[in-house]
């Protein structure tokens, strides 16, 4: 159908409303005024949310997306204003984010002029998109738009941005308002045609397994393959462990859990890793963060690696089995294949390493990120909706908030973006009216984006908001205290103002938690509190470390945790075999590190009071 009445821009609207987005999040600008004003003439169910800054609208964007498995719109204008958006589009692009990112432009006839405002968003956003578009012709906007969204929303999910000119967005519109999409060369849905050979496969190299483990990723989830992989774990008897971005597709609090794997994973992930015979990746792209040594990855295990992406095959991890395709899908085609194993020896192995190296932390000496984190999840059962920023505060929730169910923990992984979490929970607020949002955040990341305290109080979206304030970027200071010789440089946050009289600045209720007796009570105020957002500021100890932890680039074995010791070799020729031993006691700080040197020809972790005791004999 053709309709000469209405412009470009309002063509767009009306394709946005009838793909079904809900939300779009923004800031406004002259070039995108055309659009702008399309939100006030062309009726329908789209609601437009004012943020405060570009990259707040992208994070409230992905924090809805992420809380639903659905795509929000971001629109903002041309030069600064699109340039402001793209630690958010890198953020959803890193953790295959579904995201419509609309820019205006300068008109096209002063591109590449240097006009007022103007940028090429084209070429600065092609490294951190999906995909991207520069719209030329008026009447193309709806099929653009039909296209964006089935390109972020398909495959492997991403961020699309479409640029568009001013003139372009104000012309006349005479098209066609539900044109047929046009994507030569893109075929998303050969994700659900699974290699039956590669399944057989797979089916075979289980078959043989004792000692397995199932990883489990994002992809599961995008997938929706929560089921899948329950059935995949309990008919094979197989304990999980998931990435970060995985909390939730497998209960953390069922028997086969392990929690999740990597760097500061539980330390039972990591041996349960270095120990396997078989690791089932679903859904994972073998980050770094996870798989420590590449080489010394599962170096004892066949591997299975199950993904949408076939870039992501060999790039890590070269798998025994490739399996590309959709994780239900693929999950479906093996779960017919599968017979139980025989694994109580194995398990019984992995319950004992929770019995020797619990999560755990010291109850006294101050108020500790950790017990406030714990007490958050016991007040809550684990079910509210939780995101965070990166840093310290974000391990210890990975560790210390179990996560039941899929879609609710929100965080960033891949690009690792500070100022995420307290927009993030309002996106994901939005989304979810109903349900307890709880942004976890340091006093670090908060300050990047605390501007919208008041998009929150505009809207009295009952978001909880918990600042962990230890006055420090910990995460930083940590790596300095440990592999910097303790030189600090650029982390003390000297200068935070008062969080709850900012909060009440902007009309907003605020808690202050400065007692380990009071956290319960305190936590139970705000999560009771529903008039509108609410501040907590936690005072936490400044300088306590997150344990488990392994150094970037080391082996899984090469882990730090609590009555361990940590085996490193030193920098020293390959062929030398002189390893640097590290231990910290229970209740011990970092300052007690202590270190003992040894030789040997593998790398070790043996029990603390052992090697302080006597000399390590190997």
């Amino acid at each position: 159908m053709s309709n000469t009445k209405l412009d470009g821009a309002q063509a767009l609207i009306k394709t946005l409303n009838d793909l079904g987005i809900e939300y779009i999040f923004g800031y406004s600008g002259g070039a995108a005024l055309p659009i702008f004003d399309a939100l006030e003439t062309v009726s329908g169910n789209i609601k437009f949310i004012l943020s405060r800054h570009e990259q707040g609208a992208c994070h409230m964007a992905d924090g809805y997306a992420r809380a639903t498995g659905k795509p929000a719109v971001v629109l903002v204008t041309s030069g600064p204003g699109a340039g402001n958006t793209i630690t958010g589009i890198m953020t959803a692009q890193m953790d295959s984010i579904p995201m419509i990112i609309i820019t205006g432009q300068q008109v096209t006839w002063m591109l590449g002029k240097d006009a007022f405002q103007e940028a090429d968003t084209f070429g600065i956003t092609m490294p951190v998109v999906k995909h991207n578009f520069l719209v030329r012709e008026t009447n193309s906007l709806p099929r653009i738009a039909k296209e964006a969204y089935h390109i972020a929303t398909t495959g492997r999910p991403g961020p699309v941005l479409i640029d568009v000119p001013k003139d372009i967005s104000q012309s006349e519109f005479t098209g066609d308002l539900d044109p047929d999409i046009d994507l030569p060369g893109y075929h998303p849905e050969t994700a659900f045609e699974i290699n039956a050979e590669a399944v057989t496969r797979a089916a075979e190299i289980i078959s043989y397994a004792k000692k397995p483990v199932i990883l489990g990723g994002h992809g599961v989830m995008i997938a929706r393959a929560d089921a899948e992989l329950m059935e995949l774990a309990t008919t094979l008897n197989c304990p999980v462990t998931t990435t970060l971005l995985g909390k939730g597709i497998f209960p953390e609090t069922h028997e086969f859990s392990l929690g999740m794997l990597g760097m500061h994973g539980t330390a039972y992930a990591n041996k349960a890793i270095v120990e396997c015979d078989l690791i089932i990746n679903v859904g994972s792209r073998f980050d770094d963060r996870i798989i420590g040594q590449a080489d010394k990855f599962g170096a004892l295990a066949k591997i299975i690696h199950i993904d949408i992406d076939p870039s992501e095959m060999n790039k890590m991890i070269h798998p025994d089995v490739e399996i590309v395709g959709d994780a239900k899908a693929a999950l479906k085609a093996l779960n017919k294949q599968i017979k139980p194993l025989e694994t109580s020896s194995w398990l019984a192995t992995l319950d004992g390493y929770k019995k020797k190296f619990p999560l755990a932390y010291r109850k006294k000496g101050g108020l500790r990120m950790q017990q406030v984190l714990d007490e958050l999840y016991q007040l809550t059962g684990g079910k509210a909706v939780v995101t965070t920023d990166v840093g310290q505060h974000q391990m210890w929730a990975a560790q210390f908030y179990k996560t039941d169910a899929s879609f609710n923990w929100l965080s960033s992984g891949g690009a690792g973006t500070m100022g995420f979490g307290f927009p993030a929970a309002i996106g994901a607020q939005f989304a979810r009216p109903n349900d307890i949002v709880v942004a976890v955040v340091g006093d670090g990341g908060y300050q990047m984006t605390l501007c919208e305290l008041a998009t929150a109080a505009l809207h009295k979206l009952p978001v909880k908001i918990l600042v962990l304030n230890n006055h420090y970027l910990g995460m930083v200071r940590q790596w300095q205290e440990l592999f910097f010789d303790n030189r600090e440089s650029g982390v003390n946050l000297e200068g935070n103002p008062d969080f709850v009289k900012l909060a009440e600045a902007y009309g907003i209720a605020g808690f202050n938690i400065k007692r380990p007796a009071d956290v319960g009570k305190i936590l139970q105020k705000a999560l009771d509190y529903n008039d509108g957002p609410c501040v907590i500021n936690a005072e936490c100890i400044k300088t306590e470390n997150v344990f488990p932890m392994i150094p970037a680039g080391a082996a899984l074995v090469m882990q730090v945790h609590y009555n361990t010791v940590y085996v490193e070799p030193d920098a020293m020729p390959a062929d030398q075999t002189r390893l640097a031993l590290w231990t910290m006691g229970p209740g011990e700080t970092p300052e007690q590190l202590v270190r003992f040197e040894a030789f040997r020809n593998h790398d070790i972790v043996v029990p603390a009071g052992q090697a302080k005791a006597q000399p390590v004999s190997f």
